[in-house]
């Protein structure tokens, strides 16, 4: 029987129709876009709407399917975020901000790591229907979330007059484009471990390294030849400019992978590199890679969405809450106080950079990973980490505001 392309196609065009309606509703009540693009890939799954109803969700169970396309929308969404990154903004804050996208990540999965497998070995002595965790399967789950989403930050900003001081949106934009490498680094470096596959301890430092240095040395050289070549070559039409650039954030992501450099690492670094040396076209460039990414965003989301059963949720909920909190009000803030006390940051600044600590993308794209590696408790490590990020979202995501205002680090206090 031939495939009939046009039941997928009107899907598509329904799912993003109502994602980008949601993103608006999203912006005028305050909270994160994702989280309807999530809503709206779980209503419709087969547990949504459909199946209330009595009609047919989309079936959709395929996570390595989902890995591959969630990892093509983070390489846009970072490319895209490079791009916006100006050298200028950063170069004040590339201390701190290195020093959260490392060691405080490292301290943050530590430190959660911990406390998930204390968590789950105390909670499976009450009937809870949840199984528990070993150590190592804690430590994934905790690199799992380790990495923050200053998307979603910023998308409730978008939406009031109320921004960060420019200081702090730059560290925030720096630390979460910067960090999720590192995330993906810790990720598939504890998968290996627990594989078999990792080698020595030695062995694994190298590794890391060498993923660090490549990833910084290949996203650099390219996008310092991508900027040359877009400065030099005309091209008859003006839209050839944004693709050609694009380009050049696929080879570095290729050309990293290929001699085991950090790929995503390797994209930001280009994106940077390109958009700070650009001088042709950089508005229409820039304009057009925004769209992609919000277009990759909004897909990717509900993809995602697509791949979590509510039914299932349940039996993470008391587990997956402990988690969420002890990240959001310890593991977070510690590791924020760890790194930035020292580089003598205000107080009020650090307390806010703790609690601007969004879940988003990131962590639920990572959490197929186990699946890909045959990890036993995939399932249920996807399951908790779906529920952190969507508690992550209501409790900071709806509060940034707020808080802001509070602590007195917005734009208009530093006027």
């Amino acid at each position: 029987m031939p495939f009939d392309l046009n039941y997928p196609v009107l899907v598509a065009g329904l799912l993003l129709f109502v994602g980008v309606l949601a993103s608006k509703f999203a912006n005028r009540v305050g909270v994160p876009s994702l989280l309807l693009f999530l809503f709206v890939g779980m209503m419709a799954g087969s547990e949504g709407i459909g199946g209330l109803v009595g009609m047919t969700g989309i079936d959709f169970e395929d996570y390595e399917a989902a890995k591959h396309f969630g990892e093509l929308a983070l390489l846009v969404i970072l490319f895209a975020g490079g791009l916006e990154t100006k050298w200028k903004t950063v170069r004040p804050v590339l201390l701190p901000g290195i020093a959260l996208s490392t060691v405080g990540v490292l301290l943050t999965t530590f430190l959660l790591g911990l406390f998930s497998w204390f968590a789950l070995t105390v909670l499976t002595r009450f009937d809870i229907g949840l199984g528990g965790l070993s150590f190592m399967e804690a430590l994934l789950l905790a690199a799992i979330v380790s990495s923050t989403d200053a998307a979603a930050v910023f998308s409730v900003f978008r939406s009031t007059s109320v921004q960060p001081n420019p200081k702090l949106r730059s560290l925030l934009e720096f630390e979460s484009g910067s960090n999720d490498p590192m995330a993906v680094l810790l990720t598939t470096t504890i998968l290996g471990i627990m594989t078999g596959v990792a080698g020595s301890a030695w062995h694994i430092i190298g590794n890391l390294l060498q993923q660090l240095i490549l990833g910084v040395a290949v996203g650099g050289l390219i996008g310092w030849a991508g900027a040359a070549m877009v400065s030099r070559l005309k091209f008859s039409a003006r839209g050839i400019y944004p693709i050609f650039v694009l380009s050049f954030g696929l080879l570095s992501f290729g050309f990293a992978d290929l001699l085991n450099g950090n790929e995503f690492l390797s994209v930001y670094v280009a994106g940077v590199v390109i958009g700070n040396r650009l001088k042709k076209n950089q508005e229409g460039v820039v304009g057009f890679h925004d769209g992609l990414s919000w277009l990759s965003q909004i897909s990717m989301f509900i993809v995602l969405g697509l791949l979590v059963f509510p039914s299932q949720l349940l039996s993470v909920a008391w587990a997956a809450s402990a988690m969420a909190l002890f990240l959001i009000l310890v593991a977070r803030p510690l590791s924020v106080f760890s790194c930035l006390l020292p580089l003598r940051v205000k107080p009020k600044e650090i307390t806010y950079i703790s609690w601007v600590g969004l879940r988003g993308s990131v962590p639920i794209v990572l959490a197929t990973y186990p699946y890909h590696y045959g990890v036993k408790n995939s399932e249920q490590i996807f399951n908790i980490i779906f529920f952190i990020v969507i508690l992550s979202i209501l409790i900071q995501g709806s509060t940034l505001v707020l808080s802001a205002r509070w602590l007195k680090v917005t734009a208009q206090d530093d006027e």
